[in-house]
């Protein structure tokens, strides 16, 4: 059918409201960008808007050269990868056989899990216990308090309830398969959508994560690079970052202008870079994981 005056009028609101709506979500972080380029007395001064002013790549150059961003971005990698692994092997291992019908009391064990999503020891209760355990100032405690989420498995439950069928499950029984061997050489590589996006989600949360270092972690070269971003953005800690004793204060203060900008996008680049290789999964791994049933 032809489109009415009303349907082509409804379509020019809506492009133009989405339109305003993305320059407004899209502008900050374009803003960041050619800040990270410009010089840090016009960024001071207010005079970036459209694009950089005084082009430089001191800011990127002095990050190169600081050991505490490196060593930062370093640890955040490492915490990404190594926690991400551990997250998707724990909620593969836990989804999977809540998704089987054939598993006795597994009402029981979801409940016990969702009851976890709505009740916690707190915060006190928490450091006791990553106290006791020995965990403190540790590679680990980055990586175990937050070894699986609940939400996740129920996401990656229904997602194999829902898009596996059970007869290719028994197919493989018939064929000799063990369960394990079921999930690994069937469900799995059935499965790419949603494990691709809790890849997304843990690994995104890792990148990002720096309260549990701020409580945990007191051992500086242990540090995320997010700790140490929030160090440059928040306690205005210089002395890490430009040489005060061979520049003035002001001079100081411009040099960690540049920089902040130029480490927020060092530190958004990696995470930029996966979303495309994860994004045509994303939307059908997301839709199907979430119908409930």
């Amino acid at each position: 059918m032809p489109a009415t005056r009303e349907d082509r009028a409804f379509g020019i609101v809506v492009y133009a409201v989405l339109g305003i709506v993305s320059l407004i979500v899209l502008y900050p972080l374009y803003y960041v960008l050619i800040a990270s380029f410009s010089e840090p007395l016009k960024i001071m001064n207010g005079e970036i808007w459209l694009w950089p002013k005084g082009f430089t790549i001191d800011s990127y150059a002095k990050i190169l050269d600081n050991d505490a961003i490196l060593r930062g971005f370093l640890n955040t990698v490492l915490y990404t990868v190594a926690g991400t692994a551990l997250n998707l092997t724990m909620t593969v291992l836990a989804a999977y056989p809540l998704s089987r019908s054939d598993f006795v009391g597994r009402n029981l064990f979801m409940g016990l899990m969702v009851f976890t999503m709505f009740f916690g020891g707190g915060l006190i209760p928490s450091y006791l216990l990553i106290k006791n355990l020995g965990l403190l100032d540790t590679f680990w405690v980055m990586i175990l308090p937050g070894a699986v989420s609940i939400w996740n498995i129920i996401i990656m439950r229904t997602y194999f309830q829902q898009s596996i069928p059970p007869e290719i499950q028994e197919a493989a029984v018939i064929d000799g398969c063990s369960s394990f061997g079921t999930l690994l050489r069937v469900v799995l590589p059935l499965s790419m959508p949603i494990l691709a996006v809790t890849v997304l989600f843990y690994a995104v949360g890792h990148w990002n994560a720096f309260f549990n270092a701020l409580l945990y972690l007191s051992d500086r070269p242990k540090f995320p690079l997010q700790l140490i971003l929030r160090e440059i953005l928040i306690q205005g800690q210089t002395d890490d970052m430009v040489r005060a004793s061979t520049e003035s204060a002001i001079k100081a203060r411009q040099a960690v202008e540049g920089i902040k900008y130029a480490v927020l996008i060092v530190a958004n680049i990696p995470m930029l870079l996966l979303y495309p290789f994860l994004q045509r999964y994303f939307v059908k791994g997301i839709l199907v994981g979430a119908i409930k049933g």
